[in-house]
């Protein structure tokens, strides 16, 4: 490593402090360009070697080797508010298995209780996917009769699992204008979290977002991936609660 030596008897107190904080400077440059470097090293390692492992084991390992700050990365790189969600808040390791599990067991009881959605276990989450058109009407924010019998049989599970937060995500395809689409996404999401909280669940766990058209899962060239492209995300993930619990099973 290379050693910085100055002789201060030689240099004016002014310039000697100046010469310091610029060796100060590249120092923590130097560390915030080794942690990104580990970040993108995470992000290939995921890619490359997740198909292998359980949900459960990923959300382990990606929380134990990751951590908040570089999982969050790996979601936003991704472009998937959902993954960064639940990569971002993982604790991995010990406690991560057991909030895991936890999942394991209501992902199980939504798949069975909600059949107009598509449950994806992920990590240290869940992803509730709703496709745009069992919930809207074309262009529209009004939920239709099927959306509220889903959205009901799913507020059902969250009111009996009330140690977790949820993320409510809106999205479009790429038809009209971004800015409508964005205004289009946060309204459908938030009249989803109108009728959660109708139905019994606390208002103090939903929030929302809208992505507009920046997050699309598929070709918006062709009618089938648009159809995909319009759908709505609930993120399921521990609250501070289960993750206290999490943490003591840990230790113990």
């Amino acid at each position: 490593m290379q050693r910085y030596h100055l002789n201060f008897l030689a240099l004016p107190l002014y310039i000697y402090q100046k010469i310091q904080s610029i060796i100060i400077d590249m120092k923590a440059f130097k560390l915030k360009l080794a942690t990104f470097s580990i970040a993108l090293a995470m992000a290939s390692m995921l890619g490359t070697s997740c198909n292998s492992l359980t949900k459960t084991q990923k959300g382990t390992a990606i929380g134990a080797g990751a951590g908040g700050t570089i999982g969050a990365l790996i979601g936003k790189r991704a472009g998937n508010t959902a993954l960064g969600a639940i990569i971002g808040g993982a604790l991995g390791g010990t406690a991560g298995a057991f909030i895991g599990r936890n999942m394991d067991k209501q992902a199980a009881e939504i798949k069975n209780t909600v059949p107009g959605a598509q449950v994806v276990r992920e990590g240290e989450g869940i992803i509730v996917k709703f496709d745009s058109g069992i919930l809207f009407d074309i262009d529209k924010t009004a939920l239709k009769p099927v959306a509220k019998t889903n959205i009901d049989q799913l507020s059902a599970s969250l009111k009996k699992n009330p140690e977790t937060n949820i993320l409510i995500v809106g999205h479009t395809d790429n038809t009209g204008t971004a800015a409508h689409n964005m205004d289009l996404s946060v309204r459908r999401a938030e009249a989803v979290k109108a009728y959660a909280i109708a139905a019994g669940v606390d208002a103090s766990r939903l929030t929302t977002q809208g992505k507009g058209d920046t997050e699309p899962i598929a070709d918006n060239t062709t009618v089938d991936g648009r159809t995909q492209n319009r759908r709505v995300e609930i993120v399921i993930v521990a609250n501070d609660q289960m993750k206290n619990q999490a943490k003591q099973v840990a230790v113990n």
